[in-house]
């Protein structure tokens, strides 16, 4: 069993950043992909960044990238999310998603772990 807990949302004013920790709970934290998406209003949950296991496949939304970068501390249990040049559009729900596999790629569906989420604002 994995739980994971989001921290790190927000409100911050369009162009700035903020950093969104997930820490996850378990000893085989290492063997799972992780994962964030996000969920505005009335919009269906999104994929937005991805990491393999090892941290050597990385896998991002055409929206976030550039911006966006996703890493991950397997000593620490924490896969983080680092957002840049934040826009209102950024403005939702971010979730933590983990799935246990060894495959060197992203899987963007099937994750069987979710955190409780932690809300961004972003003020235009």
């Amino acid at each position: 069993q994995v739980q994971l807990v989001e921290s790190g949302g927000g409100l911050v004013q369009a162009g700035g950043s903020l950093r969104l920790p997930c820490v996850s709970s378990g000893r085989t934290f290492s063997l799972y992909a992780m994962a964030w998406f996000r969920q505005a209003p009335g919009m269906d949950r999104e994929f937005v960044a991805g990491l393999s296991w090892d941290g050597g496949s990385a896998s991002y939304a055409d929206s976030v990238k550039g911006r966006f970068t996703i890493s991950r501390d397997n000593a620490k249990n924490t896969v983080y999310l680092q957002m840049n040049s934040l826009s209102s559009e950024d403005t939702a729900v971010y979730y933590c998603a983990a799935t246990r596999t060894l495959s060197t790629g992203v899987p963007r569906a099937g994750y069987g772990f979710w955190g409780q989420g932690t809300q961004v604002t972003v003020s235009s």
